[in-house]
């Protein structure tokens, strides 16, 4: 039997991405669940399938690290380890590991970090577990870096420094360790009796500073024996390395945490126990390249009742054209009423089966919105809804990046810390909500804060300096707050590890206008902001309006149409003897002539012979006129830049049942070249 290795690697890489996923997933769970059993063996049985899988393939270095990962989840498990904060941050750190180790078997990445020192955390766990500490232990676990060059003269008093090295080692797991011989003489100078060499150890240890000391002691005065501290990893009462005046020393770090216990924190350790940093950036996901699709079995199977009936309705039709007479038309066109009926359920099924929750979207911002809100030193509840809300998975694999834009955007410049919560009266812990559900032909996704909202005043101050605002213009709330999606625009102080260049709103609004869609905001000063996201369900079938315009078909997509008119003579205005306007009850539009668009030759001049169908884009509304109405109809789309080359304001292209090639209408796009046609009429003239 021949076996397709390939395949099954590549389904291996599928479902450890789940599995990855899922330890994700259950991990923050687990944070607020006080130590579920269910859900650690659920976190367990994760990290087993995972060194199963891999040792089979041959991923040594995924196996032996998950091996070390497995070992601690089960003391875990087993209540020898305490699930707390500092403890779920290491195996999230386990996890970022892990899934830099997929990407490099996988081929996506060259290389993945070092092990050696999250494995040395993961070990120095396990023997806590192992040597059963008492819960009330005070001790304190340091990152230690110890800076040890022993006299020239040490040798001749018959110490050995490669002996006091391994003793200081005993002290804990070894981090780094590395030999200075930077002192070493030329050969002629060199005494083969003085010790020219040095050592620079970085390890942790629960040792006090007294306890390194002793070891050197007899050999080694200040100039050559230097110690300090880098992190503290548990509260403590003990003797700090380094003594009370070396705690301006410690940087922020990684913590392991408190392994034997949670014990009671003073104001200083519980600032030690939660550092403020730029959250750590994952390694790329083993599934950024994966083409396959997962589908459930339900879905094939309704498939295959349908190609089933199709097969049917085909012999039927085979059977009554063969010796056709009129007598058979009847029949006939039962036939083909039935095959039609069987080929659109058949394109709904196909389409279906391309539909994903969106929770798969919205499944990385638990762990993004824990990091950002400690590096930020903010309180956050994410709140997620509709999760189950189906979408195709070319727009779900897209969005996925204006959305994070978002989230870091209302976490930096949304929330406000506690304190100034507290202040204004509000909870000291922000909310930050994902809504996706319906609403018409529409997926609409919201990210919604309560933090203190768009400072309408400042974003109008720094949209004047830039020129977007003319002198006396006074614009409305919605269109100042629309400045913010503007490149480069920020009114930011000073740039952030999450923001303040100005780019990531911009990347907003163009990643979701790539998908057909729009984005728009509400805010309220005090009370926060919310951003809403409208997206087609699929980006491969398309409801659409066909209309005729100098002889050419378009197609308008049928979200943007608002209704469809003839209008009056006395409702069809000029402004300034030039701009068409028409009046629809009560509102003045502005009309955008197609064929003008395009530079075809319109077949009908007179807009109240025309017709006139109002479009929507960015709560902005036109009237597009046309020749004639054609019709609703289902489209394919296809790609006209990669067939062809990009058109403004063409979305793309569909072939007609006449074999017709009909144009697909971007609204935006039509709108900006009406607009830069007449700026440019406006030049000549």
């Amino acid at each position: 039997m021949n076996l397709d290795l390939e395949m099954l690697r590549q389904t291996f890489f599928e479902e450890t991405t789940d599995l990855l996923g899922e330890f994700e997933s259950s991990l923050l769970r687990l944070e607020d669940s006080d130590g579920d059993k269910e859900i650690l063996d659920r976190i367990f049985r994760c990290a087993h399938s995972i060194k199963g899988g891999s040792a089979t393939f041959g991923f040594t270095a995924i196996a032996q690290f998950t091996h070390s990962l497995e070992t601690l989840l089960d003391k875990l498990r087993n209540g020898l380890i305490k699930a707390n904060a500092e403890l779920i941050g290491l195996l999230l750190e386990s996890l970022d590991q892990l899934t830099a180790l997929v990407a490099v078997e996988q081929g996506l990445v060259a290389d993945a970090p070092d092990s050696s020192a999250l494995l040395a955390r993961i070990e120095l766990a396990i023997e806590c577990a192992e040597g059963d500490p008492d819960p009330d232990s005070d001790e304190t676990l340091w990152r230690v870096n110890i800076r040890f060059y022993p006299g020239a003269g040490c040798l001749r008093q018959g110490t050995d420094p490669l002996l006091l090295v391994s003793k200081i080692l005993e002290g804990g797991p070894s981090l780094d360790t590395s030999c200075d011989a930077s002192r070493l003489p030329g050969l002629a100078d060199l005494d083969p009796e003085a010790c020219y060499l040095g050592w620079n150890l970085e390890m942790l240890s629960t040792w006090a500073e007294s306890r390194f000391r002793e070891i050197v002691e007899f050999v080694a005065d200040e100039n050559q024996f230097e110690i300090h501290a880098v992190d503290a990893f548990e509260t403590s009462t003990a003797e700090p390395l380094g003594g009370a005046g070396s705690m301006s020393s410690r940087s922020n770090g990684d913590f392991l945490g408190s392994m034997g216990g949670a014990t009671e924190q003073s104001e200083d350790s519980a600032a030690l126990t939660a550092p403020k940093k730029a959250p750590r950036t994952a390694a790329p996901s083993a599934s950024s390249d994966n083409h396959t699709l997962r589908v459930s079995t339900d879905k094939v199977d309704k498939l295959i009742n349908l190609v089933g009936e199709l097969v049917i309705n085909q012999s039927m039709l085979n059977e009554v054209v063969q010796d056709f007479s009129m007598e058979k038309l009847p029949r006939l066109m039962e036939a083909v009423a039935e095959m039609a009926r069987g080929s659109r359920e058949l394109q709904e099924r196909v389409m279906g089966i391309r539909m994903l929750p969106i929770k798969h979207a919205f499944g990385r911002f638990p762990r993004l919105v824990r990091d950002l809100s400690a590096a930020n030193g903010k309180l956050i509840d994410l709140r997620t809804t509709g999760e189950e809300t189906e979408l195709d998975k070319t727009v779900i694999e897209a969005i996925a990046d204006p959305l994070t834009h978002l989230v870091r955007n209302s976490v930096d410049h949304g929330l406000e810390p506690p304190d100034e919560r507290i202040d204004s009266g509000k909870p000291e812990m922000g909310t930050l909500a994902l809504h996706a559900f319906h609403e018409g032909g529409n997926i609409v996704v919201e990210v919604e804060d309560d933090g203190r909202g768009l400072n309408r005043d400042r974003i109008l101050q720094k949209a004047t300096e830039r020129g977007l605002v003319a002198e006396g213009e006074i614009p409305s709330d919605e269109a100042i707050y629309n400045f913010i999606f503007h490149p480069g625009f920020s009114t930011a102080n000073q740039v952030t590890d999450l923001s303040g260049r100005g780019v990531g709103l911009d990347i907003v609004k163009q990643g979701v206008q790539a998908l057909g869609g729009s984005v728009t905001l509400s805010s309220t000063p005090g009370n926060g902001t919310r951003f809403r996201i409208r997206l087609p369900l699929t980006m491969a079938i398309l409801e659409g309006l066909s209309v005729s315009a100098g002889g050419e078909i378009y197609i308008l997509p049928l979200t943007s149409i608002v209704e469809s008119i003839r209008p009056k003579s006395g409702d069809v205005r000029l402004l300034a003897g030039e701009k068409e306007v028409v009046l629809v009850r009560g509102e003045v539009l502005p009309i955008i002539r197609l064929c003008s668009v395009f530079g075809a030759t319109a077949l009908v001049t007179d807009p109240t012979q025309a017709l006139i169908v109002i479009v929507e884009n960015d709560r902005r509304k036109i009237a597009l006129m046309v020749d004639e109405l054609i019709g609703q109809s289902q489209v394919v789309i296809k790609s006209l830049e990669s067939n062809y080359r990009k058109v403004d304001g063409i979305a793309g292209a569909t072939i007609m049942g006449n074999g017709r090639v009909a144009l697909i209408l971007d609204i935006a796009g039509v709108i900006q070249r009406s607009r830069e046609a007449s700026e440019q009429l406006t030049l000549a003239a």
